[in-house]
């Protein structure tokens, strides 16, 4: 009974000794946990202040769990892309949930075109987390280290560039979506609001701070929004062997041999033919088809033949899809839908392509609704790495959507009246023949029609050694109609002409205002060394935004090896393409 009274004061002093360590460890823990999350607050504060939406920004951090623990700028790009992506496959859900629900055409074609877009974003902030994830490999090297291995600074390029084309894509997406239901109304255009709330300025968010993050600012000149690497690269060439052929750096060579060589020498996977001597009758069979997801080019060979087939899209999943036709006088892909017929713009295409790494050879896509119908698209392109040569796009009004990604024309013409070519993909257009067409009276004929929402996407079209030409029934008649090489569709509008002749059908000012002074400031668009009698620049406009670019080395940011791809996409086997100003 002694012995336990002894050992029960001890086993007490014991317990408290123990209790207050406990208590001095717990307060050590908390006041580390408390700087650490201070500092965080700070490091999330200082960031965000470079985003364009930066309440959004600091509140869309400290709301996940990982923030606590994030100690640089490149784990606050990771936190805010996941929380993004998040968001984005939330909005994808709740959009689903009305499918069944009764629509006139003009509202299902809206939500179907949301549903399209919002699935392609998934998959590229998906790409583009994995990229700069802590499980991907190329992440230290997004991060901006200044090695002096090569090796490593294509990686770091790799990266870059990618993530800044797929963020931009997704925006671009976005801002699809909500266009899509201007001028309807309803519980439909509602409950899609609702759903893509604030997703474009999460997404904006997120390019921002990717850019902060690789050191980078995109307004640090006159060239905003063209990925950092692209400043320090050589003026012509690449420093790969063979660069005389003009193809892109992403294709290998047996796909540029399949470019060059003549139909009879080509084995296709699939042969459609309308008079049943083929695989499949109809180009809808065809795609349907292919396999999905692939890695290997599938040779679609369509003979010669007036092929009208709604609505033919290749999609997502229909990968490394190549198309051959019999020659672009032969192999006609066309469809009539406009606007008029109660769809979306971005519905009216009588050929869509999404899935990556789609190529088009000697074809002609058409779309014959009229001037009088407005917008109706012969071909639009939302394919990453999309290659189209020798091409007829052939319209009035949106020709060509030159929607979302990375793209290449090549030998082409294309024909229209007003904002013929647009979108908001980085796309560059070389050795082709822009034919203005005669419009509807009192139209005004516009070339380009550039979409670039946001200053950090590393998008805009670049025409390169190209011909800007009247057709026939235009030049007859070009006195009474002025013909532009672009008007800005939104902000940061970025379009360039360089090295291109010219007809006198262009209008001496060159460019013509979109409303009043609306992104006059913010635009960029550029002129170098063009020719021919609408090529003088002595009575071109004088916004702010308008450049005539007299130095090699900036025309160079616009070339083919630097704009759209550059020395981060090239195959480890090397292969022919023009990279500078030369062609």
């Amino acid at each position: 009974m002694g012995f336990h009274r002894i050992l029960k004061p001890k086993l007490i002093l014991i317990t408290i000794f123990f209790s207050l360590i406990s208590i001095t460890t717990s307060t050590d823990e908390f006041e580390e946990h408390h700087r650490k999350l201070t500092q965080t607050k700070i490091m999330i504060s200082n960031t965000c202040s470079k985003t364009r939406y930066p309440t959004l920004c600091v509140n869309t951090l400290l709301k996940h769990p990982d923030t606590v623990n994030a100690n640089t700028e490149l784990n606050l790009v990771q936190i805010s892309v996941n929380a993004t992506l998040h968001r984005v496959g939330k909005a994808l859900y709740g959009a689903s949930t009305i499918a069944n629900l009764e629509m006139d055409t003009r509202v299902r074609s809206a939500y179907e075109d949301c549903l399209e877009l919002l699935d392609d974003s998934i998959h590229q902030l998906s790409r583009s987390l994995n990229s700069v994830g802590p499980s991907s490999s190329s992440s230290s090297t997004i991060s901006g280290s200044n090695s002096n291995s090569n090796s490593k600074n294509k990686q770091t390029l790799t990266s870059v560039d990618d993530v800044m084309t797929w963020l931009s894509a997704a925006l671009t997406n976005h801002d699809t979506c909500t266009e899509g239901f201007e001028g309807v109304s309803g519980y439909v255009k509602d409950h899609m609001e609702e759903q893509v709330k604030d997703l474009s300025q999460l997404v904006s968010n997120c390019l921002a701070l990717f850019a902060v993050s690789k050191g980078s600012s995109s307004n640090i000149d006159d060239f905003s929004g063209i990925p950092i690497e692209n400043r320090r690269r050589k003026l012509l060439g690449s420093g790969f062997p063979g660069e005389e052929s003009g193809f892109p750096g992403w294709l290998r060579r047996k796909e540029r041999r399949l470019l060059e060589m003549p139909v009879s020498a080509i084995q296709p996977n699939i042969v459609v033919s309308k008079d049943g001597n083929g695989t499949y009758k109809t180009i809808a069979e065809a795609i349907k088809a292919a396999p999905q997801l692939s890695n290997r080019r599938t040779i679609i060979y369509v003979k010669a033949g007036r092929y009208e087939e709604k609505n033919l899209k290749v999609g997502r999943k229909k990968t490394n899809l190549m198309f051959i036709g019999d020659g672009k006088s032969s192999t006609i892909i066309s469809g009539g839908e406009s606007v008029y017929d109660n769809l979306t713009t971005f519905h009216t295409a009588s050929f869509a392509a999404t899935g990556s790494g789609f190529i088009a050879r000697d074809i002609t896509f058409e779309n014959w609704a009229g001037p009088s119908k407005h917008q109706a698209v012969a071909l639009r392109v939302g394919a990453d790495h999309a290659v189209v040569y020798r091409c007829n796009i052939i319209g009035y009004q949106d020709s060509l959507y030159v929607h979302s990604q990375r793209q290449f024309f090549r030998e082409c013409a294309i024909y229209g009246t007003v904002d013929f070519i647009f979108g908001n993909a980085a796309v560059v257009l070389q050795n082709c023949s822009l034919y203005a067409r005669k419009p509807m009276a009192q139209q005004k004929i516009t070339i380009t029609a550039q979409n670039r929402k946001d200053p950090n996407q590393n998008t805009g079209i670049s025409i390169h050694n190209c011909r800007l030409l009247a057709t026939p029934d235009l030049e007859a008649s070009k006195n009474a109609f002025q013909t532009y090489l672009g008007r800005p569709w939104k902000l940061y509008s970025r379009a360039v002409y360089m090295l291109s002749y010219m007809g006198d059908h262009i209008h001496p000012h060159g460019w013509l205002e979109w409303n009043a002074t609306f992104a006059l400031d913010t635009l960029y668009y550029g002129e170098y060394l063009n020719y021919g009698p609408g090529g003088a620049i002595g009575q071109r406009i004088k916004w702010p935004g308008y450049h005539v670019i007299t130095s090699p080395l900036e025309a160079s940011k616009f070339t083919v090896g630097q704009f759209i791809f550059g020395s981060s996409w090239l195959p480890s086997t090397g292969v022919s393409f023009v990279a500078g100003l030369s062609v």
